[in-house]
């Protein structure tokens, strides 16, 4: 997303996934190449007359000094799903309307869905009735309402007694969760090309406090929290992030900084969130958990610089009560990738990867792994099979979740391979 329209000679280029295409070198200046290669979305090679570029799992758009960079994901998930699957990820399970899921792409792709879901959470609240609370207010008056400001009375009014400076408590709209969704609107509408998109979102604002600039909003984010009277204001807040902290390649799921000229996001980041959701969310129903304690991880001993790195899976899976001992604990591995995985065979790198996780962590009764992808064309599923000298070594268990589908739909083949999982166990 640009902040502003882009100008009438800044030209289109989109690059797929892993493609390259080539630019010439006067389209690309200094601060271009530095922001491409701060952010890595690109990687960037120096010919004699232009710049290759060379795309990686960042997809969305760039708008650099000559050109509007568009990256393009090799598993394109609809946009009127991917607003599902990015608030699934962001913990917030409320249902989209059809307004929201159905708005079109544009030239934005992706980029123009977060800030027509900001302004949809926004017109939620705004239609319930925004949050009033006392806010403190320094004002001058001629009757003293509140406590006077001693300090600002004795400074610059010189002893004047018709002119006081107080300090109030207003019951007001003025309270950070309101000013927060003000400053993302303001900002969202100011970065939008779509000039529908463009009109609404400054509409909305208006039924906002008069909005802080971006950098103050930001810390009123962090240092906010939420109670019974004002949880229903997260929803907005977690896309006001996405707009107030646009410009890191993974911004949409761990957002910082502000006022880039783009927003992009790192596919596959994403699907290791949602996929994180899903296998915790079914071993939590199944009475299993995440196993976060180090102890529980693999780890590497021996090396020269003295680290001890850990062998550590997406998700960890454990069934075991929480007092249990690591040792006698059993463990399911649970690894998302973001690859082909229904057309191509597994990579030499995953199996030895999964493999490993199989022998760390699992029972010889039942040395399982599982290994998730995105699958446009619907669910499906193999499994791999690894036969040693002493019979079985293990078995990866190969899943593609449909991307076509809600998040919660989808998860269904997940949830019943970790639900066999734990019932082999416990009959074991």
């Amino acid at each position: 997303m640009s902040q502003g329209a882009p100008g009438p000679a800044r030209r289109k280029v989109t690059l797929d996934e892993y493609k390259s295409g080539n630019v010439p070198k006067s389209d690309l200046s200094s601060a271009d190449l530095d922001r491409l290669r701060t952010l890595k979305a690109v990687s960037v090679v120096e010919k004699r007359d232009h710049w290759v570029l060379t795309a990686r799992t960042i997809t969305g758009v760039m708008e650099l000094s000559r050109i509007r960079l568009v990256l393009r994901p090799k598993f394109p998930i609809a946009g009127n799903r991917l607003i599902d699957w990015l608030s699934y990820a962001n913990g917030q399970n409320s249902t989209v309307d059809k307004e929201l899921r159905d708005w079109p792409l544009g030239k934005d792709g992706y980029a123009g869905l977060v800030p027509a879901a900001l302004l949809h959470e926004c017109r939620l609240l705004s239609r319930r009735g925004l949050r009033r609370d006392y806010v403190r207010r320094q004002r001058v008056d001629t009757t003293l309402r509140g406590r006077l400001d001693v300090a600002a009375q004795a400074t610059k009014c010189f002893g004047a007694v018709d002119q006081l400076h107080v300090r109030t408590f207003e019951y007001e709209y003025g309270g950070w969760e309101n000013l927060v969704c003000g400053a993302a609107l303001a900002a969202a509408a100011d970065q939008v090309n779509d000039p529908h998109l463009k009109h609404q979102l400054t509409v909305t604002a208006m039924d906002f406090p008069v909005p802080l600039r971006a950098p103050d909003a930001l810390p009123l984010l962090a240092r906010g929290r939420y109670s019974i009277l004002n949880d229903h204001y997260r929803p907005a807040h977690a896309w006001a992030r996405m707009v107030l902290g646009g410009g890191g390649p993974d911004n949409l799921l761990n957002p910082y900084g502000f006022g880039a000229q783009g927003l992009l996001l790192k596919l596959d980041d994403l699907w290791e969130s949602v996929v994180r959701r899903m296998a915790i969310d079914a071993a939590a129903a199944l009475g299993g958990r995440r196993a976060r304690d180090s102890g529980h991880h693999i780890r590497t001993h021996g090396r020269p610089d003295g680290g001890t790195p850990y062998f550590r899976p997406d998700v960890l899976l454990t069934f075991a009560p929480p007092t249990a001992p690591p040792d006698s604990t059993l463990y399911l591995a649970v690894d998302a990738k973001y690859k082909d995985y229904a057309k191509k065979n597994v990579s030499r790198e995953d199996r030895h990867q999964l493999l490993t996780y199989i022998a760390g962590y699992t029972a010889p009764v039942n040395p399982l792994a599982l290994v998730v992808h995105p699958d446009p064309n619907g669910p499906s599923g193999h499994q791999l099979e690894f036969h040693g000298p002493r019979g079985l070594v293990g078995r990866i268990l190969v899943l593609g979740l449909d991307t076509r589908a809600d998040p919660k739909q989808a998860a269904e083949p997940l949830r019943k391979a970790i639900a066999s999982f734990a019932a082999s166990m416990a009959t074991n």
